[in-house]
């Protein structure tokens, strides 16, 4: 079990961002839990210890849900994703964090460069596409394994279809809640859901109810449009903040 203060004073606001975003509101800043928490420990250890608060927080937004997710984009995303999970748990021990934040940050910015630039907003919602979610579900999967950032790919793919905001949210929570359950074995054999990791898991989990019940509570209050406008928002900060960190740390 971790005792060090300053490890608790990254994980504790990194848990409710990451509450926050699980429950629907300001779903870019999510992907700031596990860098946040690496301040203070390895990246890898960060995303075992968060594993299991995600799929505690996994349960209440099931719920939370449960009449609001597509089945057909699940069904052309899960498969991927899979596959990157599996891709990603052979080469993690040999991957450097700078490059993973590099290119979890560089989606981000580009899609929502591209987002403004290209003026998608003024153009028709996007129908489903299997081929291009089976690729972004991988890259997802990928990217949620190494660092629990799986949240830029789902949204390069999701975002353009305009779906209804709680269908939207709904989607994403139940797409992370299976990514989450399938990571779990390779989690288990790296060792980083060891009885120490699990334990300080386990000091960490009150605050999973808390910031997730308040972001379903943010949900229905924001309106579409100011939503999908924040969600761009965010990802590009997000993405320039993982830019920034990664290289950093190349350079470092």
């Amino acid at each position: 079990m971790i005792t060090d203060p300053w490890f608790y004073a990254a994980a504790i606001p990194a848990m409710l961002i990451v509450g926050l975003s699980k429950g629907g509101f300001a779903g870019g800043l999510g992907i700031l839990g596990v860098p946040l928490m690496s301040l203070a420990v390895p990246p890898l250890q960060a995303a075992g210890i968060m594993l299991p608060i995600l799929c505690a927080m996994d349960v209440i937004g099931i719920w939370a849900y449960r009449h609001s997710f597509d089945r057909h984009n699940l069904k052309i995303l899960v498969p991927g994703a899979a596959l990157g999970i599996l891709v990603a748990a052979l080469t993690a021990r040999y991957l450097s964090e700078a490059v993973i934040l590099l290119l979890v940050g560089g989606i981000a910015v580009i899609f929502a460069l591209d987002h403004w630039i290209g003026r998608r907003a003024a153009q028709a919602p996007k129908p489903p596409h299997a081929v291009k979610g089976s690729v972004w579900g991988g890259i997802g999967g990928f990217t949620s394994f190494i660092a629990h950032a799986g949240g830029p790919p789902f949204q390069v793919y999701m975002l353009p279809q305009k779906l209804d905001k709680k269908l939207y949210v709904g989607t994403s929570v139940f797409f992370f809640w299976l990514v989450n359950l399938i990571k779990l074995p390779p989690y288990a054999y790296l060792g980083e859901l060891s009885v120490g990791n699990l334990e300080t898991s386990a000091i960490l989990l009150p605050l999973a109810p808390i910031g997730m019940l308040l972001g379903i509570k943010a949900l229905h209050v924001i309106p579409e449009k100011p939503f999908y406008r924040l969600a761009y928002i965010l990802v590009f900060l997000v993405g320039l903040k993982l830019l920034w960190d990664g290289g950093s740390a190349l350079l470092a």
